[in-house]
């Protein structure tokens, strides 16, 4: 077969990397929304109330358990222990520092 017969020799096939890059769009795409909601960029509020359907249930039994824990005490003892002694000092100085103003949605 000839070079010029074949015409995807020029671009050769993909590795499987697709499924790695959804993934991480998805998870940014996640941390975002909860990000947003965490600074309060997003609020939701309820417009209307639920209302659950009717059912009935008659007779059934909860499951019974007898569990046996470990037993664990807490407590406190005295040790001695060495520790580096590390003295450190620190000065004032006055430096501009970026603010950002944002308003919680409404």
């Amino acid at each position: 077969m000839n070079a010029s017969d074949d015409p995807y020799r020029e671009y050769p096939a993909r590795t499987g990397n697709g499924a790695r890059v959804g993934l991480i769009v998805a998870v940014i795409a996640i941390l975002a929304i909860i990000a947003a909601f965490a600074f309060g960029l997003i609020d939701i509020n309820q417009t209307k109330e639920t209302k659950l359907p009717e059912v009935a249930v008659k007779g059934g039994q909860a499951p019974a358990f007898d569990v046996n824990t470990a037993k664990v005490d807490v407590g406190t003892k005295n040790t001695d222990v060495t520790l580096p002694k590390v003295e450190v000092g620190t000065t004032k100085t006055d430096i501009k520092v970026p603010t950002v103003d944002v308003q919680k949605a409404k």
